[in-house]
């Protein structure tokens, strides 16, 4: 935000400020050697009289002389007011997160599972978002736009809650996935456009393959960030059972070869996270990456406030000269 204060171009002529108080005490000290005097027989007559109004402001042309000389002190110091500023220029990404909610997804080597998880981190994430547009994509056998983009971060969020398991047939489309992120983020204006997508598993589903869908994303220059999620070797995965819910193993079958090449071939990158707090730090890795650009002009301007206080002092001076010759004038 802009911030005004008050500066001096010439500071050195306040030094004079200190000599008033030297004037005060001489005038305190000489104002009777210097008054006018006439010898009565007797002050009788004057008993009882009160000062009159002239008497009370006898003072006064003295004290605007103090004036004036302070106020003059401080025109010849130059006084200006300086106001600084900053003008931002901010220019948004264009954010498409596509995450995986296949069966897989529910394995609970993450708390409460991989895919709460991941919802967990991504609502964090567009948190710390401002000037972007965010879309969501999810996919499991098939993939769909779960929220196109926007800036509407509270809609975004409620849409992401409202994900689960079991929204869409089974399996791990990672190609279609990919493909309906570049639909998404295709025609934006932004320059810089990114991905960032989530699976714990490997293709085996869709008519386009995870490389060619790559291959298109780096056409229209989409950055692709992958996460492979997942424990290294199994990770317990909830069964129900006519006796209620059991657990048993499965393996974690992240494609990491594919999702690196993904990454590679769009200039992102591969992240592997194994429990929530390296997936919490890998999307603010992302985060600090993918920072909107900011460009910062500062200005200062400069108002000159030595008018006002050279015409505080010339009516100081006319007012002094005024009541000396009328009101208050002194005898001889």
């Amino acid at each position: 935000m802009p911030g005004t204060n008050v500066t001096f171009a010439h500071p050195w002529f306040l030094a004079g400020l200190a000599a008033l108080p030297l004037l005060v005490v001489w005038y305190l000290r000489n104002r009777k050697r210097v008054a006018s005097h006439y010898r009565y027989s007797t002050l009788k007559a004057f008993a009882g009289l009160k000062p009159t109004l002239r008497e009370r402001l006898r003072h006064v042309p003295f004290i605007l002389r103090m004036v004036t000389l302070t106020v003059l002190m401080i025109a010849l110091a130059r006084p200006q007011t300086t106001s600084r500023g900053e003008n931002i220029y901010t220019e948004g990404i264009d954010i498409a997160m596509l995450v995986d909610i296949s069966g897989s997804m529910l394995a609970e080597d993450f708390q409460p599972n991989r895919i709460e998880a991941a919802k967990t981190v991504a609502e964090n994430f567009i948190d710390g978002r401002t000037n972007d547009r965010i879309g969501l994509v999810i996919f499991a056998g098939q993939s769909f736009t779960q929220c196109p983009m926007t800036m509407d971060y509270r809609v975004l969020k409620n849409l992401l809650r409202q994900v689960k398991q079991g929204m869409v047939e089974d399996g791990t489309a990672i190609g279609m996935a990919i493909a309906q992120g570049v639909n998404r983020l295709k025609d934006g204006k932004a320059k810089s456009r990114v991905m960032i997508l989530l699976t714990d598993g490997m293709n085996n589903r869709g008519e386009i393959d995870p490389l060619t869908a790559a291959q298109i994303a780096q056409t229209f220059g989409i950055r692709i960030y992958t996460i492979g999620v997942g424990t290294q070797g199994e990770a317990p995965y909830p069964v129900m059972t006519p006796f209620g819910k059991r657990y048993q193993n499965i393996p974690a079958d992240v494609d990491e070869k594919t999702l690196q090449q993904i990454a590679d071939m769009t200039n992102g990158q591969y992240f592997r996270a194994t429990n929530n707090r390296t997936l919490k730090q890998i999307y603010n890795d992302i985060d600090k990456l993918e920072k909107t650009r900011i460009e910062v002009k500062s200005y200062r301007s400069y108002a000159e406030l030595f008018p006002v206080w050279a015409l505080i002092g010339l009516a100081c001076v006319l007012l002094e000269f005024g009541l000396g010759g009328t009101v208050l004038r002194k005898l001889p």
